[in-house]
């Protein structure tokens, strides 16, 4: 095989991920279904035994991290049961400019300009297609800089949404650039206007110097997205074809928005016990058949193959012992008995 666990340079662990000193930001995504929300939070409990402080992130709007936790979560960080130093929060990608806080646009909140700006910057940021649902990450961005956790990993939404928000960083800078340039051209028709309506202190940079309070927060993430010693990508997949068609592709839009990703989870991996049965041999079959593929494919990734299990992973006890897999995999010739597959369900 072309990534074998005897070779220690790429070897089948997320070591290499652990052990890293800098990474700063940490996605996990894949198609739907293949299991990125376990494996988001096993590699978050894995990094919260070496790291002071771990934020994990869920930008799906299933938001199935709160369901993996076994609890209630919210959109700031909230800390998890069980982990002393990980955190834990869920945003809704939707919510864009429409759901800006009144301190975007006057410090007081009753200020006759309130409303205007609102619906002034809401029609301006309109015009740029993405900005919208880029506003709610820089939000989070500016959020998670202010609080400074060491690293931050994100349990992502299925591939589309997934690109989108790794290119926000460039649409937030392009969309924001435009938005003051068009601010500078207007600020004079503005300040008639308002004085006409009989308001003398009005202000169009009232309206965005919050905004453009925000523009160094994007810069930085932008080119920490870009930098593999800051950013990584983990994709998860299973042994199947339409998976591994959809790794392959996300693979290859990755790198064209230079985004660091070397490692792939395969997921989900059937072990039977003899024989007997007849569905779990044809399930092992097909699954050794892809994951040889991806192998080839793949032979300077890290890949880890993770079994399926017999009951459903959640809460942080069971996360806590799923989570050591990625350390210490499965050895095929001799998986453990809890990860072997029966002819007879018990």
């Amino acid at each position: 095989m072309a990534c074998s666990d005897d070779n220690d340079s790429m070897a089948a662990t997320l070591k290499n991920i652990i052990d890293n000193p800098t990474l700063r930001w940490i996605f996990v995504g894949g198609k739907g279904g293949v299991g990125k929300t376990t494996c988001s939070c096993s590699l978050a409990v894995q990094l919260a035994k070496v790291k002071p402080s771990v934020l994990l992130i869920s930008t799906d709007p299933a938001h199935n991290v709160s369901d993996a936790l076994d609890q209630k979560l919210s959109k700031v960080p909230v800390k998890v049961n069980g982990v002393d130093n990980l955190f834990a929060m869920e945003i809704d990608p939707n919510i864009g400019s429409t759901q800006l806080p009144d301190d975007y646009f006057a410090d007081d909140p009753e200020h006759d300009l309130v409303a205007m700006g609102r619906s002034m910057v809401q029609d301006v940021m309109g015009a740029f297609p993405g900005i919208d649902e880029a506003m709610s990450y820089a939000e989070v961005m500016k959020l998670v800089k202010n609080l400074d956790y060491s690293v931050v990993v994100f349990d992502t939404a299925p591939t589309g949404h997934t690109l989108r928000l790794l290119s926000f960083p460039m649409v937030m800078e392009t969309g924001l650039g435009r938005l003051l340039e068009l601010k500078n051209q207007i600020s004079p028709l503005f300040t008639q206007m308002s004085r006409l309506m009989g308001i003398d202190h009005a202000n169009v940079d009232d309206m965005t110097k919050k905004l453009s309070d925000v523009m160094p927060i994007i810069r930085q993430v932008n080119q920490q997205f870009r930098d593999s010693s800051y950013t990584t990508f983990v994709c998860v997949s299973i042994a199947e074809f339409l998976s591994m068609y959809e790794t392959e592709r996300l693979v290859q839009e990755l790198t064209k928005q230079e985004i660091d990703t070397r490692n792939i989870i395969v997921n989900q991996m059937v072990y039977p016990e003899g024989g007997d049965c007849r569905i779990c041999m044809s399930r092992y079959k097909l699954q050794r058949k892809y994951l040889d593929q991806m192998e080839d494919l793949y032979d300077d990734f890290h890949v880890v193959k993770l079994p399926l299990l017999e009951h459903e992973i959640r809460g942080i006890p069971q996360i806590k012992l799923f989570s050591e897999l990625l350390t210490n995999p499965v050895d095929p010739n001799n998986p453990p008995r809890s990860f072997v597959h029966h002819s007879k369900s018990d």
